[in-house]
């Protein structure tokens, strides 16, 4: 199997495939993979594809974001949500948050079911699929 590495996780992406790390040793599992356990610092990790199931944890409002966001048609009259998704195998992750108002943020958003989502940008071969996480509401 390829080693873990950042690249090889931008690969999975790619492949719509959120995957992490699993330490056989102690048994940790994170997102984004890491070729080191964090917990024990052993180095015995192998790959896991994560089922793509969370709840929301924490959000923001972004309505002045980087050029790419921009470039995505997001602006000062259309924020995007951006957050840490709990994932149901316990990691956390940041992704962009889809199906909950950004112009209307809510603290009640918090513990939202989630399901992964993947977004397409840019044109032929600089086409890359960015991870989100999509309301179940």
């Amino acid at each position: 199997m390829r080693p873990i590495t950042e690249y090889s996780f931008q690969q999975f992406l790619q492949e719509h495939k959120l995957m992490g790390a699993h330490c056989a040793v102690c048994g940790g599992t994170f997102v984004p993979p890491r070729p080191v356990c964090p917990k024990c610092h052993g180095e015995a990790m192998e790959w896991v594809e994560m089922s793509g199931a969370g709840k929301l944890a924490a959000f923001t409002a972004v309505y002045i974001g980087p050029t790419a966001m921009i470039e995505a048609g997001y602006d000062r009259t259309k924020p995007y949500m951006t957050g840490v998704v709990q994932l149901d195998e316990g990691p956390m992750i940041s992704a962009q948050i889809l199906g909950l108002d950004a112009a209307q943020p809510e603290i009640s958003a918090i513990g939202t079911p989630l399901t992964i989502s993947f977004i397409e940008r840019g044109e032929e071969e600089k086409r890359r699929a960015f991870l989100a996480f999509a309301s179940n509401q």
